[in-house]
């Protein structure tokens, strides 16, 4: 086991791009907590908002009204060493995130340029000082561009559906592998062909193929890199 650096040297960003269920949320949350760092889950600002909507009975189609509203909610992240806490106006909604009618409603408020904005701005602010890490869709591209560890995960969309059922089963909510596989199909799609903050690999980008990794697997190839990069800028 490497040594852990001194938390004082810890100010890099690290940003990892990759699909839905790549393993990147998991293996981001575990290497900012052996780097001390803070964990920032971008992709559950945006399913954050989602749920918002849907409780307002905003449709999320609806651009203007949807953007209304991400202005006016407060959206924080909490420590804890098992799973994402995340709260909305104060109210934990790290479980209520999750649920497939998020992923059925998310794409329009993922593309949604002005709602994009608000939260990148906010983003960019958590991670201005360094010592973060953050996971999403263009958080190379365009969150943290200057980010110096940027990572790509991938992994087979069947490989993907697998590990999004038994992360649902954990939470006692019942889901059709193929329902799920489809739905991650059309995600991607919709990921890589958006117009704002689309899904593609930064040039220079670590390509992490996540398929056959386990997540202890991830973290230490993750960390090994980035323990390299702050050797170097020390």
């Amino acid at each position: 086991m490497p040594i852990d650096i001194p938390m004082a040297a810890k100010k890099i960003k690290i940003a990892i791009d990759g699909p839905a269920a790549s393993g990147k949320s998991t293996t981001a949350r575990a290497v900012a907590r052996r780097l001390d760092y803070l964990y920032i889950d971008s992709g559950a600002m945006y399913r954050a908002v989602t749920l918002a909507a849907l409780e307002a009975g905003v449709p999320t189609t609806d651009e203007t009204r949807v953007a209304e509203l991400a202005g006016t909610l407060e959206i924080t992240f909490g420590r804890n060493n098992e799973a994402t806490e995340i709260y909305l106006d104060g109210t934990d909604v790290s479980a209520a995130i999750r649920a497939p009618r998020i992923v059925a409603h998310i794409n329009p408020v993922a593309a949604n340029s002005r709602v994009r904005q608000i939260l990148v701005a906010k983003q960019q602010s958590l991670g201005k000082s360094g010592g973060v890490v953050m996971d999403g869709r263009d958080i190379t591209t365009v969150v943290f561009p200057d980010a110096e560890l940027k990572v790509y995960m991938q992994a087979s969309a069947e490989e993907r559906a697998r590990r999004r059922v038994a992360e649902l089963s954990v939470k006692d909510i019942a889901a059709d592998f193929d329902e799920v596989l489809a739905s991650i199909e059309q995600r991607d799609r919709a990921d890589l062909t958006r117009i704002h903050g689309p899904l593609k690999q930064a040039p220079d980008a670590i390509v992490i193929d996540t398929t056959a990794l386990t997540i202890a697997e991830q973290v230490e190839k993750i960390y090994r890199l980035a323990r390299d990069i702050i050797e170097r800028k020390d």
